[in-house]
């Protein structure tokens, strides 16, 4: 990959973004003969293939779609350099898929917001394995599985409850907490999953025990409307009952699933300078040195 330049990257992931190459020139403020011969360029110098050319709409091939989420952590990192040079204080961006930190949400935020009004922080979704971190989309993020990316550092913070997902009306709904296999058992719901992000799976069951049927969805959002039209049940960590209260859904504690554990997970090479201090605030916070909670981790 030797001579291999910003400027090809930044070709390789306008294209990806605006999905054409006319567009992904304009984008770039240039014309596109030169950004083909760019993406020809970098595509010799990497020594594969990676844009298919082949229809109206090219498309990354496995090859390109790869080294996309490199050049998009290697253009966020150079962003958050030249920021931290010129004394910018950007925000900091803190990922999550389904929930952030529960009853501990809040508190953090008012932590930071007091010791570090200079650097805002933006706390945004992304429905990815790594809530943004692999695209370069967020600086550090709150997850509850451990994503296979070898470029990203997470540490546990604390382990929560699990809750089923239920629909107001379900007969289980009313109880004040359920068994794994009273969610199965005799019952023809399927269970709800959403696969990249979720912390559920019929593994959870004992064999013999597991749902007969399940369903995927692409995010927490199609998770709750479905469970809440009665078209499935779920299972989830305590944080997303604290974050998602939902019409037509009830959460009940499961008295024997086993914990979820809450990571923060940041890249290997941070992306913003405040990165260690903001990981030092999650700390103090879910040990019970923030303001405004009673210092337990929500579930744990």
């Amino acid at each position: 990959m030797d001579g291999v330049e910003l400027r090809h990257l930044r070709a390789l992931d306008a294209v990806a973004a605006a999905g054409t190459v006319t567009a992904a020139a304009a984008r770039l403020h240039m014309t596109q003969p030169a950004l083909s011969r760019t993406l020809a360029q970098l595509e010799a110098r990497v020594g594969v293939r990676l844009v298919d050319r082949s229809s109206r709409r090219p498309a990354l091939t496995a090859a390109g779609t790869t080294l996309l989420g490199h050049a998009r952590a290697i253009l966020a990192h150079l962003d958050a350099a030249l920021a931290d040079t010129r004394e910018v204080s950007r925000p900091l961006r803190l990922g999550y898929t389904c929930a952030v930190l529960g009853q501990q949400t809040v508190p953090l935020l008012r932590s930071w917001r007091r010791t570090h009004p200079h650097v805002p922080l933006e706390v945004v979704r992304h429905d990815s394995s790594t809530a943004g971190l692999a695209t370069g989309d967020a600086d550090l993020a709150v997850l509850r599985t451990v994503p296979a990316d070898r470029r990203i550092r997470t540490e546990a913070l604390y382990t929560e409850g699990r809750v089923a997902a239920l629909p107001d009306d379900d007969p289980l709904a009313g109880r004040e907490q359920v068994l794994l296999a009273e969610l199965t058992a005799g019952r023809d719901l399927p269970l709800a999953l959403w696969p990249e992000t979720g912390t559920a799976s019929p593994e959870l069951w004992p064999a013999g025990q597991r749902p007969a049927r399940t369903v995927e969805v692409r995010n927490v959002d199609e998770w709750l409307n479905l469970i809440a039209i009665g078209g499935a049940f779920g299972v989830g960590a305590a944080g997303t009952a604290e974050s998602h209260g939902h019409p037509g859904v009830r959460f009940v504690p499961v008295a024997d699933a086993p914990a979820a554990t809450v990571y923060l997970a940041r890249p290997a090479h941070p992306t913003h300078p405040r990165t260690d201090e903001f990981r030092a605030a999650v700390r103090d916070v879910v040990s019970g040195g923030g303001d405004g909670g009673d210092g337990r981790a929500s579930g744990a």
